[in-house]
């Protein structure tokens, strides 16, 4: 099989050695505005100009793995018109235009493929999918950003603060420059749309999701967690009732002796959970070169030997409904007429005020701290499982 890499950065250059290695595909052009180093020997196969790609017949799959949306989404709309495969990682892209995107490959009868955009390495949207063909899926959660588990497991076992375990993840090449996804939780919101979407037949949009994120953990958040015997990870949650969805992203305690809180450094563990097959989990890291490369390559292999992954069957409208009581841990910095109704007990150290509320609405918890955060009022809060 002959295939096209869009895009030549960390991910697109670790499909490519990764195709090498697994016999009977051939990379026969590369998008990219140069080449990259150490690939000089291969400076014939790039190419600036997307016709190159589109016009080519022998071309019968493309790896989009740029980044970003807008750019992306019209090359790959270009290549699924133009009667291509496509395989991508790009999270940011699945998760914006998904109902688009998936349509578009099902008129031109050809395969979109995005296994590695949610779990990397790990087989985790393959089994989903595979598993949802005879049972019924009613849970999805996990954790899916190794960054903000890498920092939160730093921040536990070393007892320091955000500012200080972040500047190490950076240096040890675990968080971007610009971390933001991460530590706010936009990557796992993403990573939880696309996953819903694929478990429910559904389409709901990132703006459906409530998402809090660690950018506003303390190592005192972190001293209260550990002197009650908690441990605090970023979790992807999503519910199916019926024809309602309870769905978030948030920090959630978990007792010592979890399996969650037992997910160290950089690595995901995901779950889902169905009527017949009960409660699976996938575990492994969820990021890198060759991890997501593996898994490109994997789908593009499946595309070339027909293993399906079908796509939703409907992908048709669903409620989300994030009315559920949860209890949350919360920490702030004074007692207020907003507050104060939802307390069920506090500590007070300092001047700092550690809570544990009443069970709250999980809409209420998130509108009422992104409220706080817009308004620059120092909190965090957590569920508490």
């Amino acid at each position: 099989m002959k295939i096209a890499i869009m895009g030549f950065g960390v991910v697109g250059s670790g499909a490519y050695e990764v195709a090498k290695l697994a016999g009977g595909i051939e990379v026969k052009r590369i998008l990219d505005l140069k080449v990259r180093p150490g690939y000089e020997d291969v400076a014939e196969k790039f190419t600036t100009e997307l016709s190159d790609i589109t016009g080519d017949t022998e071309i019968e799959l493309v790896i989009e793995a740029m980044g970003g949306i807008d750019t992306p989404r019209e090359f790959v709309l270009a290549c699924l018109n133009a009667g291509k495969h496509v395989v991508t990682p790009n999270k940011n892209l699945i998760s914006a235009c998904y109902k688009e995107l998936t349509e578009c490959a099902a008129a031109n009868d050809v395969s979109l493929r995005y296994t590695p955009s949610a779990g990397g390495a790990i087989p985790w949207l393959f089994n989903l999918a595979r598993t949802k063909r005879c049972d019924n899926i009613t849970e999805i959660r996990g954790i899916v950003n190794g960054t903000a588990n890498f920092i939160l497991d730093a921040m536990h076992d070393k007892g320091a603060d955000f500012a200080e375990v972040l500047k190490e993840a950076q240096e040890l090449g675990y968080a971007e420059r610009n971390p933001s996804a991460d530590i706010e939780g936009t990557d796992t919101l993403r990573k939880t749309v696309i996953s819903s979407n694929i478990a429910y037949d559904a389409a709901i949009t990132e703006d459906q999701v409530p998402c809090y994120g660690i950018d506003t953990i303390k190592a005192c958040d972190i001293d209260w967690f550990k002197a009650n015997g908690y441990t605090c990870k970023l979790m992807m949650k999503s519910k199916r009732n019926d024809d309602r969805l309870a769905v978030c992203v948030e920090p959630t305690l978990f007792a010592q002796d979890k399996l969650e809180a037992n997910v160290k450094a950089n690595y995901n563990l995901i779950t889902l959970v169905a009527d017949n097959a009960g409660p699976l989990a996938f575990y492994g890291q969820g990021a890198g070169s060759r991890p997501t490369g593996q898994s490109v390559i994997s789908d593009v292999v499946d595309i070339r030997d027909a293993v399906e992954m079908k796509a939703p069957s409907k992908a048709g409208d669903i409620t989300v409904d994030n009315s559920e009581l949860r209890k949350y841990y919360i920490r702030h910095d004074r007692m207020c007429e907003h507050i104060e109704p939802m307390i069920e007990s506090f500590e007070e150290k300092d001047g700092i005020f550690f809570c544990i509320s009443k069970p709250i609405a999980v809409s209420e918890m998130h509108a009422m701290a992104q409220h706080r955060k817009e308004k620059g009022r120092e909190m965090f809060f957590a569920s508490i499982e």
